[in-house]
């Protein structure tokens, strides 16, 4: 027997259900901010990611599904959303035009990584950009946004923030935390060691509880932000404060890719287990310079859908629709003959075997329809339908031409 591949998973019945429920409502919130929808595609160059996404991350480093394919590109299935935006954005000349753009999208992400509850090598995301708006005003709008998505669906979540700096505070706070780590590198893990030299301040996201115990003393950017990082991180708290959105600092935020800059937050939950983070994100200032486009600013979030889903909630659908069966087999070739031409107008299921009256209330019932019609001897014989309205309890005949 051929099973899904380990990491991969079927999405059925009630889970599609609510899937189909969240994209549908996360997306008409953000189309009332201001979003437009956007699709890019699953696979891309694997230079897209390792540009943008960073070395130094653990999905470049270890993750990515990445092969050269039959005309000798080297290519690889999307590991995450924004890449791929920016891309976008860039390839479209938007970066070329004055104003604001903002794009929302959803669908599969690859990873290849040890699978967990909450955590899948093919998972999807639901995720916001925002490009052309360097106004801390942009901050709160995604956060809020990321805030009434989640309050939608009545998860229960805490917000933490952090600023991560930017070009001007950024590297000499890189070059005392690096001679910190110099010191204690002997005690780190081979990650941490390696982050070192690539990209040092991703060792406060390292989850080895002995790198953390050594970190304790480390410097924090917090308090070596530029004057303009620290008033726009400032404004964000005041805000958050101000409309009573509660939040947490922690300096140990600094998100798994190396294209964040100045403000980073995430929403995380204790109802999903270990991997606590449902959704994140933050600003990418210089990610569309660096990917060759013109200096725009940029800043989104994505939701990992499959870590919510669980915590979702379906609202109670009403009966609706016609199920048509036959009780007879000559009756067969007219009940078919009904449910085409109602299946225009509404949404019909049909059985293909006589069966019982009672057979066929049952499946009627189970598969949620409103109205059973079936057509058995005696209605053939009198050209009727014989109809039960499931949810009124009502039963009746009705001429075939009438109906």
């Amino acid at each position: 027997m051929i099973n899904a591949l380990r990491g991969m998973k079927d999405l059925l019945s009630t889970q599609i259900e609510k899937y189909d429920y969240f994209v549908k409502n996360a997306s008409k919130i953000a189309l009332n901010f201001g979003f437009e929808h956007i699709e890019t595609p699953i696979l891309e160059e694997t230079a897209l990611f390792r540009r943008s996404v960073g070395e130094s991350s653990d999905i470049v480093g270890k993750e990515m599904y990445e092969f050269v394919d039959k005309g000798n590109n080297n290519i690889c299935l999307r590991p995450e959303g924004t890449a791929g935006v920016v891309r976008s954005f860039i390839q479209n000349k938007y970066d070329r035009i004055a104003g604001v753009k903002r794009f929302f999208y959803h669908g599969a992400m690859f990873r290849y990584e040890r699978p967990q509850k909450g955590r899948l090598r093919e998972f999807h995301q639901f995720g916001v950009e925002c490009f052309g708006e360097s106004n801390p005003y942009e901050d709160i709008n995604i956060i809020l946004l990321l805030k009434e998505i989640l309050d939608f669906f009545k998860i229960e979540y805490t917000l933490k923030i952090n600023s991560l700096g930017c070009e001007k505070c950024l590297p000499p706070f890189k070059e005392n935390l690096v001679k910190f780590l110099s010191d204690i590198e002997d005690g780190l893990c081979d990650d941490c060691k390696r982050r070192i030299r690539t990209n040092p301040i991703r060792v406060f996201d390292c989850k080895n509880k002995s790198c953390q115990e050594l970190l304790l003393d480390a410097p924090r950017l917090g308090v070596s932000l530029c004057d303009e990082c620290s008033k726009s991180f400032n404004f964000v708290k005041n805000f958050l404060l101000e409309a009573n959105i509660k939040y947490e600092v922690d300096s140990n935020l600094v998100r798994g890719l190396d294209y964040y800059t100045k403000t980073a937050f995430e929403f995380v939950s204790t109802e999903i287990g270990a991997q606590n983070a449902v959704a994140g994100g933050g600003r990418y200032d210089k990610l569309v310079k660096f990917l060759d486009g013109r200096d725009t600013p940029g800043i989104g979030f994505a939701i990992g859908i499959e870590r919510i889903l669980n915590l979702i909630d379906l609202p109670k659908t009403e009966k609706s629709g016609y199920y048509f069966g036959a009780m007879d087999e000559n009756a067969i070739s007219l009940v078919y003959k009904l449910g085409v031409k109602k299946r225009k107008q509404e949404r019909v299921e049909i059985a293909y075997n006589p069966k019982s009256l009672k057979a066929h209330l049952k499946t009627a019932d189970k598969k949620g329809m409103r109205y059973c019609a079936v057509i058995g001897e005696n209605e053939l014989k009198n050209h009727q339908v014989w109809i039960k309205d499931l949810v009124k309890k009502e039963e009746f005949l009705k001429n075939i031409e009438e109906f």
